[in-house]
């Protein structure tokens, strides 16, 4: 399971419309974790003023800006990372 969350958001001074967010989406399965980060412009999205804007609403934006198939695609490199630490296919250090 993938948590999304706003790390950031930037907007116009002018205006105080949001033209872009910084998100991350992240699992936790046990003692393993992983996570993304990006950012997405919402130029001409965002509507509600600055101050009323909720982090739902925000995780909303940037899915939506994604689309479905590159939201699928981050939460399974989430589960991706989690699954490589459970079962590691390459390992380093020294035999001594």
């Amino acid at each position: 399971m993938t948590t999304w969350n706003i790390a950031q958001l930037e907007r116009r001074t002018s205006d105080g419309f949001v033209t872009t967010a910084h998100w991350t989406c992240s699992g936790v399965d046990g003692e393993f974790s992983g996570n993304t980060y990006g950012s997405i412009g919402l130029e001409g999205v965002v509507t509600t003023a600055y101050e009323d804007i909720t982090e739902e609403q925000a995780i909303g934006w940037v899915k939506s800006a994604m689309g479905e198939e590159t939201v699928a695609a981050t939460e399974a490199s989430v589960a991706t990372q989690i699954e490589a630490q459970k079962n590691p296919v390459a390992a380093s250090g020294t035999p001594w």
